[in-house]
């Protein structure tokens, strides 16, 4: 251990650094604060070689400190609330969080990164155009475009004159600029129901028949045209998979579906909905593409209403895998105005 004793407590840090990082492909450095990953990588730079003795030394004292441990904390608020995750509830988080901002203990800019994209955009329709170009700055670009180019076009002007503005902005007017939007978003009003009700009705109409979908969409559109396009483009019906479904993810959906109920919806053969059956079979291997158009075969002829309910039963497992996020689906604007059967 002598050896080692010669090591600051920095010095042993990099030497562990330096050793997972040869070790451990894809170890990540970014959860440290930045003062800290600048002073690793100073120590890094300043040193050469090291003898195996002293590594070893370096090894066992690591060891030895993490034996004695009992137990650890995440040591800061993200990571607190991150550890109790559903056990306390989203009010709470919610003031937890601004008041770690306002009190200068936690960063207003992450907070407001996680907002919902409805939020930034009401928050970018009422803010000075500054305030806004300055929260634009602030977001991921992917984000900050979204957000962009929801706003009328005199406002998203308004916004791209006052971008320049931004770069003079010193850390202190940047956190006191974030509490500010921290607390308008906190003051806009929260709906008791969480999802919108274009998105609850096109959840609904997924399961109804088609001539039932058809008669409620016609009568929304009699009664308020602007709510039926949105809900129409909440639906996703067997005839959107083609548009909506990635090729790579068509074997994990046939696997989350019964045999009996796949054959029945690859069974489909008009229209778009023989145009997602066709596009299911063709991007999984030609072994089990053959297999199934024998089983298919051997059905015989199927009832509509037997195919149309299992490729309800075929959509509800691509929404479950959604859900929890083993797929991913192209956004509604990417179809390609499939028809609905």
């Amino acid at each position: 251990m002598g050896a080692a004793i010669r090591l600051s407590q920095r010095q042993k840090a990099a030497v562990i650094v330096r050793l997972l990082l040869e070790e451990e492909e894809g170890i990540s450095l970014e959860q440290l604060p930045g003062e800290c990953q600048t002073l690793l990588a100073q120590e890094m730079a300043a040193m050469d070689m090291i003898d195996r003795q002293t590594r070893d030394a370096v090894i066992q004292e690591f060891c030895e400190h993490l034996e004695s441990v009992g137990v650890t904390f995440p040591g800061d608020l993200d990571g607190t609330l991150a550890m109790l995750g559903g056990s306390i509830s989203a009010a709470s988080s919610d003031r937890l969080r601004k008041a770690a901002a306002v009190e200068g203990r936690a960063d207003p800019w992450q907070r407001i990164a996680d907002l919902p994209a409805e939020t930034l955009i009401a928050l970018a329709k009422g803010e000075a155009a500054e305030l806004v170009a300055l929260l634009l700055s602030k977001l991921p670009v992917e984000r900050a475009s979204q957000v962009f180019v929801a706003l009328p076009r005199d406002r998203a002007r308004a916004v791209a004159q006052a971008m320049p503005m931004t770069a003079g902005v010193n850390p202190a007017s940047l956190h006191r600029m974030g509490c500010v939007l921290l607390r308008a978003a906190d003051a806009l009003p929260r709906p008791a129901i969480a999802t919108p009700a274009t998105s609850r009705m096109g959840a609904i109409l997924n399961f109804a028949s088609a001539d039932l979908r058809d008669q409620v969409l016609e009568t929304l559109d009699d009664a308020d045209p602007g709510f039926a396009e949105e809900v129409r483009k909440a639906i996703f019906l067997f005839a959107h998979i083609p548009a909506r479904v990635l090729p790579r993810d068509v074997p994990r959906i046939l696997r989350e579906v019964e045999q009996p109920v796949l054959l029945r919806a690859l069974s489909a053969t008009e229209g778009a909905d023989g145009a997602a059956a066709a596009f299911l079979m063709e991007n999984i291997s030609q072994r089990m593409a053959d297999g199934l158009r024998e089983e298919i075969e051997a059905l015989g002829k199927q009832r509509p209403k037997d195919i149309e309910d299992a490729m309800t039963e075929v959509v509800a497992a691509i929404r479950r895998l959604e859900a929890t996020g083993e797929i991913a689906l192209a956004p509604p604007q990417a179809e390609d105005d499939a028809e609905d059967h």
